[in-house]
Formats: C-alpha cells, sequence, structure tokens
C-alpha cells in the first residue's frame, strides 16, 4: 500500500501562533489526566481542578468551562 498519498496531518499546520506558558501547562496536564485519571469529561476535569491548573479566568473548571476552551483553542 503506498502511503505517500494518504492525507495526512502536519502536526504544527493548524498553529496560528507558538503556544503560550499557559498552553503548555494545560496541555502537559491533560497528559497527565488522561494517563492516570481516565477520558471522560468529568474526569477531566475533576483532574485538572484536583492538580489546580484553572481556567484562564483562575476559577476552577466545570464541563461547560472546559469544552469552551477547547472549542476557543481550536482543539
Amino acid at each position: 500500500m503506498n502511503t505517500e498519498t494518504w492525507p495526512y496531518l502536519e502536526i504544527h499546520q493548524s498553529r496560528r501562533h507558538e503556544p503560550t506558558p499557559y498552553e503548555y501547562k494545560l496541555a502537559a496536564t491533560l497528559e497527565d489526566v488522561f494517563t492516570k485519571d481516565g477520558h471522560e469529561l468529568a474526569d477531566v476535569v475533576r483532574g485538572l481542578n484536583n492538580r489546580q491548573v484553572h481556567a484562564p479566568d483562575g476559577s476552577p473548571w466545570t464541563e461547560e468551562s472546559f469544552r469552551a476552551e477547547m472549542h476557543r483553542l481550536g482543539a
């Protein structure tokens, strides 16, 4: 099978700017949450809050605020 014609995603093709320190911290924490706590939205929100990685406005995460932030970030 010829993989040269497959559609592919260049890992940074949708990036508009270098990630901010907040975005790097969020990404690293999400990786830890996914590894240790689970993949369900409730697990992710609980994991972020337990690690005290807050929403952009400094408040604890809710399912709604997490969805909105992922939308804002283009995830």
